[in-house]
């Protein structure tokens, strides 16, 4: 017995000591740390944007001025600039360089909104895997995405840059890019530290203007803007960056509560914290800082470890911390987090990057999953009359519109670094891999998007006469949408409706394909076109993704990862919203109110006399060349009590003519609660493929905790009562079967 407890103290003792030992990283950054000057820590806060060979540059990485470069590419320039940091620093810390690689590097996939709609999670991992690969072949190894702002505002610019409105959705699909751009492990050289932005509250901004101000209560900003944050720290992203805007008057970079509180104490965050481009400074112009020496002291406070563009900290955090306005162990913990994702991505070991002859560009495996994503993100709003996909019997085809031919504009925002002459159009594919089948003519009507000069219209009208169906690619420019471009108004640009109309009036039957940045208003088109498929902005393999649609060789299967207003002054719509005291009811359009009509409260309803009460097209929409049916919805259980799950099935069926992709979601709603719970609530997806025929069976499970939500006393928890789930083909859709939780 003695022996027996002796043994059992001894093992306690040799597991205490093995617990205290200090991760080797951390141990190396104590070193470090230890011989570091003032100056040289605050340079290791210093990101500067790159400016090639210049002598300024190496000038000051050669005095220690420098922890991070942004934006140089070139593969030869960023080893030189590392060696001299390698080399010619007194301590020889290697620089990262970055990069915004928001949907590819040079193979361009989706812009992330459609991504999203693929809701398709292997698929984005790959696209991002594959973003990652070509982008650290010139150096960059650190990666500033994913954007996983909840965007509920389709004015906003930046929304093509979202997964879109929904917080679980969001969260799976940056939890999947940060997984795809970082890889296995860090220090793989074709891994790039992603970086989770922007934190946080940006896309609620007013008026859908880009970095305006928000108001976001706290149990809104918890329960709906912070949980794919959340997700991201879980998925192990190796930075996060701040917001533009305020919330609730006070800059993400100078938010103590947010960036210390929850994201440091809370979360227990280690990784880097860096600014948006000149955010700190940008305090000065929100009123709340001075001068950039407060506007450092803010920030450094706040918790931000890394000043991208804005020189507060390498002007001013010296002089803070020799005042004592600010102290040393501030500056030491934002150099420390600095630091760790350097040794992460063994930058110390292994700084410089490989030059090879063959740059690992648009491979075939890019180019397919390029194609894949493509495919995957289209979504099929309409199919009058079975119009799509175009049969055998189709002779000819009219190709019209300014996004049928447009390389660069079909790459979307934010691709920085694509070669539109590697982009395959939605012309090029048709008449590339289908000239055989169909006669192609081309005559794009209008030369750009805002394009208003109606002469080419009359051409356009002469080849849609000529052929048996009109294929008409709308949407926006690429400039049209992402960072500062904010539009008002979300219609059709310049005289693509008008070309539209013109269009339908020649009798033949009329395919509108959409390439956009953003949900645009839509209804009108809707009407006068035979079949809409809408396509946001493909990328480099948008046309024969668009082609092999178009003509059969692919169904489509894409889902709307936001809703699609009806006009713009439903903005913001979204279907997660509250039911209200008075939730629409007796609806009584403008229209059919009568002249002379007595002043009356009509319905006594919460709706839009123009609008009405529902979107033109929910959260979760898609059709497809097949149909598919629901049916045996039911739980396992009809109780769940804490910390216990239950299984929630249903049974899909393939019952039309065409194999096919089907995303089923799982959707609760909270019947009684101490606050207004939204109307439905997505809680998980699973896209299955399906036969002609064929019949499966979908099964969630559903846990306690995916029932919780923040309460008034700010503690996330599930409350008892009874509940609701669905399993359904959108947010409007399906029966629901009960519940309750004890």
């Amino acid at each position: 017995m003695i022996k027996k407890n002796l043994f059992l103290f001894i093992l306690v003792t040799v597991l205490i000591a093995c617990s205290q030992q200090k991760d080797p990283i951390e141990k190396k950054i104590d070193d470090l740390l230890a011989k570091m000057t003032l100056q040289e820590k605050i340079g290791q806060m210093n990101q500067l944007t790159g400016t090639g060979l210049s002598d300024d540059m190496k000038s000051q990485i050669k005095a220690g001025r420098v922890g991070s470069v942004l934006n140089e590419i070139d593969v030869k320039t960023v080893n030189e600039l590392q060696r001299i940091a390698i080399e010619n620093s007194r301590l020889g810390i290697p620089l990262i360089f970055g990069r915004d690689v928001i949907h590819g590097f040079k193979t361009i996939f989706p812009i992330p909104l459609g991504q999203a709609a693929t809701w398709n999670t292997q698929i984005i991992e790959d696209c991002a895997r594959i973003s990652a690969i070509e982008a650290t072949a010139t150096g960059i190894r650190w990666n500033f995405g994913p954007m996983i702002d909840v965007s509920r505002d389709p004015r906003w610019g930046r929304i093509a840059e979202s997964c879109g409105e929904d917080p679980y959705l969001t969260s799976v699909m940056g939890a999947a890019m940060i997984k795809g751009f970082q890889g296995e492990k860090l220090s793989d050289p074709t891994s790039m530290a992603a970086c989770a932005k922007h934190f946080a509250g940006y896309s609620a901004t007013e008026a859908g203007k880009d970095y305006n101000t928000t108001y976001i209560p706290e149990l809104q900003l918890r329960d709906v803007y912070l949980p794919s944050f959340k997700a991201a720290v879980d998925a192990g992203a190796a930075s996060f960056m701040c917001s533009f805007n305020d919330i609730n008057g006070v800059p993400s970079s100078g938010n103590e509560y947010l960036n210390r509180q929850i994201l440091r104490k809370e979360w227990k965050f280690d990784g880097v914290l860096v600014s948006d481009w000149g955010s700190i400074e940008q305090m000065i112009n929100h009123g709340v800082c001075l001068d950039l020496k407060d506007a450092g002291k803010k920030a450094i406070t706040a918790g931000v470890d890394m000043d991208m563009m804005g020189f507060a900290y390498i002007g001013h955090l010296e002089e803070l911390v020799k005042s004592g306005a600010v102290t040393e162990k501030l500056i030491n913990e934002a150099v420390r987090n600095v630091l760790r994702m350097k040794f992460r991505l063994d930058l110390f070991e292994n700084p410089y990057t490989k030059v090879t002859f063959a740059m690992p560009f648009y491979t075939d495996e890019a180019l397919q999953k390029a194609k894949q994503a493509a495919v995957e993100s289209a979504i099929l709003l309409k199919n009058g009359n079975s119009t799509l996909p175009l049969t055998d019997k189709i002779k000819s085809v009219a190709v019209i519109g300014p996004l049928s031919d447009a390389p660069a504009d079909q790459l979307g925002t934010w691709s920085f670094d694509a070669e539109p002459q590697h982009s395959v159009t939605p012309l090029a594919a048709i008449r590339n891999y289908y000239g055989k089948q169909v006669k192609v003519i081309a005559e794009k009507g209008l030369a750009y998007s805002r394009d208003t000069n109606p002469l080419g219209i009359a051409r356009a009208i002469a080849a849609a006469r000529k052929a048996d169906v009109i294929l008409y690619f709308a949407g926006e420019e690429a400039i049209l949408s992402g960072e500062a471009h904010c539009r008002a108004d979300i219609s059709l640009p310049g005289v693509q409706s008008e070309l539209l109309s013109a269009l339908k009036k020649t009798g033949k039957r009329v395919v509108l394909i959409v390439m956009a940045g953003r949900p645009l208003t839509i209804g009108k088109e809707l009407t006068e076109a035979d079949a809409v498929l809408y396509a946001f902005q493909g990328g480099t393999m948008a046309g024969p993704a668009l082609a092999d649609l178009i003509f059969g060789k692919a169904v489509p299967s894409g889902k709307l990862p936001v809703t699609f207003p009806r006009m713009v002054g439903q903005v913001p719509v979204y279907y997660a919203h509250k039911m209200t005291g008075r939730p629409a009811k007796n609806i009584v359009m403008i229209d059919d109110i009568p002249v002379g009509a007595q002043q009356t409260s009509l319905g006594n309803s919460s709706y839009h006399l123009d609008a009405g009460d529902s979107p033109l097209f929910p959260f979760g929409f898609g059709l497809s060349y097949t149909t598919f049916s629901y049916s045996d919805v039911k739980v396992s259980k009809n109780e769940l009590s804490e910390g216990d799950s239950l299984n929630v099935e249903c049974t899909i069926k393939n019952t039309g003519k065409f194999d096919g992709s089907e995303v089923a979601q799982l959707y609760i709603r909270d019947l009684v609660a101490s606050l207004a719970r939204p109307v439905r609530e997505l809680k998980g997806f699973q896209k299955i493929n399906l036969q002609v025929g064929e019949t499966k069976t979908v099964t969630f499970t559903l846990k306690s905790n995916q029932l919780a939500f923040w309460n008034a006393d700010m503690v996330k928890r599930a409350e008892p009562g009874e509940f609701q789930v669905w399993i359904s083909t959108d947010s409007q859709s399906g029966k629901p079967v009960s519940f309750k939780y004890k």
